[in-house]
C-alpha cells in the first residue's frame, strides 16, 4: 500500500508539473503574441490585380529587376494577361505592374508540337486553366490544355524557361516573336545562331500616344539546352524553313526551334535581356547563368523571402496577410535595373554610357512620389540612392529631369511635377551625398523656373512661364497635347506648388537661402486659384482653372473634371498638404474642413458600415475619376487625403477611413481597385495596414494610425529593426489610436520624422474601439521655412 501511495505521489507530481509546463507554454506564446510567418512568400498572390483594373502580371520575377517573364493572354491592351481569359498567346520578357496604357512584353515565347504552320499568335495559342497555374514569387507554371507543361523563372536579367512535352505529341517546338509586343512596335530583327541559340532585338515606344517620340530597344540573346532539329523564321505571314534571318515587316519577325522528341521531353532556355545591345544580353546572360532551373526558382524565392521579410507582419486574418504581402510583392517589383552586369546602360541620349552604380529606370514618378518611393527608401536605401543617381543621369545624358521614363525616353505622359518631391524624400531621408543633392537640386531649380529647349522631346514643366509670373498655370489648349500642364492647368499649379515648397526646404539645407526664399514664397500658390464664389453640396469656395489674364478658363463646376488631371477639384482640393491650415482658412477654419471631409468620405456611413461606404458612397471604377465629387481611393490624387484629418483636430478619423478603404483590396484576381500603377496602389495599402504614412511628399515625416496587425516590423537596409506592436489590431473593426509610446517615451503628436521612426525601436500603440483624443492639435507643421 505504501508503494502505491509513493507511486501515486510521484505520477500526481509529474502531471503537475506537466500542467504547468502547459500552462506556462501557453501563457508563454500569449505573452509572445501572433507570430510572424515562416515563409512570407507563401503568402503572396501573384493573381491578385490581374483583372482588368489592377493590370498586374502573374509571371516571375525578381525585385527591381530587368526581367518580368510572364504569360499573355491578349495585346494591344494595358495588361497583355486578364485573369478571365483562357488563352495563352506566349510568354514574354518585359512587363509593367498596372500600368494605364499598352507598353512593354517584348521577346515572346511560345512551346507548341507538331508543324509550324502559322506566325499568328492566335493560330498557336494555347486553352489553359487557372486549376494547372502554379504561381509564386519568381516563379510560374502551367500546363496546357494539350499536355504541354510551361514554368518560368527569372534572374535580374534573365529569363528561365522550362518546357516539358507530353509523349507522343510529334515535333517540340519553341516559337520565338521579336517583332511584335503588346505596346507599339517599330522593328525588330531575329537571328538563329548555330544549332542552339537564337539573339535579336525589337524596339517599341509611343507610350499612352502622347509624343510619339520616344522609342526604346529590347535585346536578347537565348540559349537553349538542346540542339535544333530543324528550324526557319518568318516576317509578318511569311514562314521560310531553314532561313536564318529575319526583320520585322508590318507586324511580326519571329523563328521557330525544332527539338527531335527522341532526345528527350524537356527543352529549357536561359534568356539574357539588355537594353544596350545583343553583346550585352549575351553578357547579363553568361554572368547570370543558373546552374539549373530549379537553382533559379530556389534563388528567386530566396531573394524574395528576404525581400519580404524586411517588413513583416504578424495577426490578422489569413486573408489579410494574403493581401498585405502581395501588396508588399507588387511594391518592389519597380523601377526596374537597367544596366547590364558591367553598369553599362542607354541613356536618353540614345548613346551606351558606364555608370559606377546600378543605373535604373522605368520611373512612373507622378504616381510612385505619393507612396511607393517612400516605401522603397525605407526599406532599400541603398537602391532608392542609386534610382535618385539614375534620375540625375537622365538629367545628364538627355538635358532634362523625367516625369515618366520608359526605358530610355522619355513619354511626357501625366502632368505637374513628380520628379521634386521624389528627389526631396530621399535627400530629406539623408539618402544622398552631398555632390549628387548639389546636382540634382540645379537640375530640379531649372525644372522649376524654365522650359526644355526642345518640348517635343521633354516637356518639363510647360505651364512654367505663366506660373513663375502670375503664380499659376494659365489654360492652354495646345494642339498635339493629350496631357501637358496647360491643358491640365488646375492640377498642374496645386502640383507645381507642392513641388516647389518640397525644393524650399532642399535649398534651405543646401544653404541656398534666396532660392529657398523664392521657392517657399510658392507654397500657397494653391491660393490663387480659390474661387470663393464657387459652391457645391453646400461648401462655397473651391479651385478653379484659370486662363493666363487670371479669369475663370471653362466650367468652374468642382464635381466636373475641366482641367484637372483624373479628377475634379472636389479631389484636387485637398492637394495643398504641404500647407493645411492656409487651405482650411479658405474653407472656414478646421471645423469647416472636417466637415467637407466628412461629405467627401461620407463620414456618417464609414462608422455605421465601412464596406458600405467604400462601394457604394467612393468612386469605385478604376476609370471613373472623371465628374465625380467623391473619395476616389483608386487614384493617386486623392491617396494623402484621408489623413488631412491629422490637420483638423480629428486625427481619429484617418483611422476609420483607412478600415473601410481596406475593404476594397481582397486576396484575389479582383482584389485591386485600381491600376497599380508600377506599386503605387500597393505600397499605399502596406502603409496603412502598418500605420504610418507620409501625407506630405518631400517631408519625411510619418502620420500614425491605428495599425491592421498585432504586429508590424520593420528592417530597412542598413537599420536597426523597428517593431510596432498594437496589441488587439483588427482591420475588420473600427478601431483608434490611444496611445503611442517608443524608445524615445511618450510621442503625443500624432507624426514622427524618418530619423525617429528608424530610431523609435519598439513603437507600442494602444488602440480603442471609440474615437480618442489622441494627436489632436498636434499635426505635422506646415513645410516650408518660417
Amino acid at each position: 500500500m505504501r508503494a502505491w501511495k509513493r507511486l501515486s505521489t510521484a505520477l500526481l507530481a509529474i502531471a503537475t508539473m506537466a500542467s504547468v509546463s502547459v500552462t506556462t507554454g501557453v501563457a508563454s506564446a500569449r505573452e509572445r503574441g501572433p507570430e510572424f510567418a515562416d515563409d512570407p512568400t507563401a503568402l503572396v498572390d501573384t493573381s491578385i490585380g490581374n483583372n482588368g483594373d489592377g493590370t498586374t502580371f502573374p509571371g516571375a520575377a525578381t525585385p527591381f529587376g530587368m526581367v518580368q517573364l510572364s504569360p499573355d493572354t491578349q495585346l494591344g491592351k494595358y495588361a497583355s494577361y486578364d485573369y478571365a481569359q483562357d488563352t495563352i498567346l506566349g510568354f514574354s520578357h518585359t512587363h509593367l505592374s498596372g500600368v494605364g496604357c499598352q507598353t512593354m512584353g517584348n521577346i515572346r515565347f511560345m512551346p507548341t508540337t507538331g508543324a509550324v504552320t502559322s506566325s499568328d499568335p492566335a493560330r498557336y495559342a494555347a486553352r489553359f486553366s487557372h486549376a494547372d497555374e502554379e504561381r509564386a514569387p519568381g516563379y510560374y507554371g502551367v500546363t496546357f490544355d494539350n499536355g504541354i507543361r510551361a514554368e518560368l523563372s527569372a534572374t535580374q536579367r534573365t529569363g528561365q524557361h522550362r518546357y516539358t512535352y507530353p509523349g507522343g505529341s510529334g515535333t517540340q517546338n519553341v516559337l520565338i516573336e521579336a517583332g511584335q509586343s503588346n505596346g507599339s512596335t517599330y522593328a525588330g530583327d531575329i537571328e538563329v545562331v548555330g544549332d542552339d541559340t537564337v539573339e535579336g532585338w525589337v524596339q517599341g515606344g509611343n507610350f499612352c500616344g502622347e509624343t510619339g517620340k520616344e522609342r526604346y530597344r529590347v535585346y536578347f540573346s537565348a540559349k537553349f539546352d538542346r540542339t535544333f532539329s530543324t528550324f526557319g523564321t518568318w516576317t509578318d505571314d511569311t514562314l521560310t524553313p531553314g532561313r536564318r534571318e529575319a526583320s520585322r515587316g508590318s507586324e511580326r519577325a519571329g523563328a521557330w526551334l525544332s527539338f527531335d522528341p527522341a532526345d528527350g521531353h524537356r527543352v529549357g532556355s536561359s534568356v539574357g535581356l539588355s537594353y544596350t545591345s545583343v553583346d550585352g544580353a549575351r553578357l547579363n546572360r553568361v554572368a547570370e547563368q543558373p546552374k539549373s532551373f530549379d537553382r533559379a526558382r530556389a534563388r528567386a524565392h530566396d531573394t524574395w523571402r528576404d525581400e519580404l521579410d524586411r517588413m513583416r507582419v504578424a495577426g490578422g486574418s489569413t486573408a489579410d496577410q494574403r493581401t498585405y504581402y502581395s501588396a508588399l510583392y507588387h511594391s518592389l517589383l519597380h523601377p526596374s535595373v537597367g544596366s547590364d552586369v558591367d553598369n553599362r546602360y542607354r541613356g536618353f541620349d540614345d548613346k551606351v554610357h558606364r555608370s559606377d552604380s546600378p543605373y535604373y529606370q522605368m520611373f512612373s514618378l507622378w504616381d510612385t512620389y505619393r507612396s511607393q518611393n517612400q516605401l522603397v527608401a525605407l526599406l532599400e536605401p541603398d537602391k532608392a540612392t542609386d534610382m535618385a543617381k539614375s534620375v540625375l543621369r537622365i538629367h545628364q545624358d538627355g538635358g532634362w529631369l523625367p516625369r515618366w521614363g520608359l526605358g530610355g525616353g522619355e513619354t511626357n505622359v501625366m502632368s505637374g511635377d513628380p520628379v521634386t518631391p521624389w528627389v526631396v524624400d530621399l535627400y530629406r531621408r539623408g539618402l544622398l551625398d552631398n555632390r549628387t543633392a548639389r546636382r540634382l537640386f540645379d537640375a530640379l531649380w531649372e525644372n522649376a523656373n524654365e522650359v526644355p529647349a526642345d518640348q517635343s522631346v521633354f516637356r518639363g514643366r510647360d505651364g512654367n512661364p505663366s506660373y513663375v509670373a502670375n503664380g499659376f498655370v494659365g489654360y492652354r489648349n495646345l494642339p498635339g497635347y493629350l496631357y501637358g500642364d496647360s491643358r491640365q492647368a488646375g492640377s498642374a499649379t496645386l502640383e507645381y506648388a507642392l513641388a516647389d515648397c518640397a525644393l524650399s526646404t532642399m535649398a534651405d539645407g543646401l544653404g541656398y537661402r534666396d532660392k529657398a526664399d523664392t521657392l517657399a514664397s510658392r507654397c500657397d500658390n494653391f491660393t490663387k486659384l480659390w474661387d470663393p464664389s464657387v459652391t457645391s453640396k453646400g461648401y462655397s469656395g473651391f479651385p478653379v482653372t484659370r486662363n493666363a489674364d487670371g479669369t475663370v478658363a471653362g466650367d468652374p463646376d468642382p464635381t466636373q473634371s475641366g482641367a484637372f488631371h483624373e479628377g475634379t477639384a472636389w479631389q484636387y482640393q485637398w492637394l495643398a498638404q504641404q500647407d493645411p491650415r492656409t487651405l482650411f482658412g479658405l474653407m472656414g477654419g478646421q471645423k469647416g474642413a472636417e466637415q467637407r471631409l466628412d461629405t467627401f468620405f461620407d463620414m456618417p456611413t464609414v462608422l455605421t458600415d465601412p464596406a458600405k461606404a467604400a462601394s457604394e458612397s467612393w468612386v469605385t471604377g478604376a476609370y471613373d475619376y472623371h465628374d465625380n465629387f467623391a473619395f476616389n481611393p483608386n487614384n493617386e490624387p486623392d491617396f494623402h487625403t484621408p489623413w488631412m484629418y491629422a490637420w483638423t483636430g480629428a486625427p481619429w478619423k484617418t483611422s476609420a477611413v483607412l478600415r473601410a478603404q481596406r475593404t476594397l483590396f481582397t486576396d484575389d484576381a479582383y482584389g485591386m481597385p485600381g491600376n497599380d500603377d508600377l506599386g503605387a496602389t500597393s505600397s499605399l495599402l502596406v502603409f496603412a495596414m502598418a500605420g504610418v504614412f507620409e501625407a506630405q511628399p518631400g517631408s519625411a515625416d510619418y502620420l500614425v494610425s491605428a495599425p491592421m496587425f498585432e504586429k508590424v516590423e520593420i528592417r530597412p537596409g542598413h537599420g536597426r529593426k523597428v517593431t510596432i506592436e498594437a496589441p488587439g489590431a483588427d482591420a475588420s473593426k473600427l478601431q483608434y489610436v490611444s496611445s503611442v509610446r517608443t524608445g524615445a517615451g511618450e510621442l503625443r503628436r500624432s507624426w514622427l520624422t524618418h530619423k525617429e521612426l528608424l530610431r523609435s525601436g519598439t513603437m507600442r500603440i494602444k488602440l480603442s474601439d471609440r474615437p480618442t483624443r489622441w494627436g489632436v492639435d498636434a499635426a505635422p507643421p506646415a513645410m516650408a521655412r518660417d
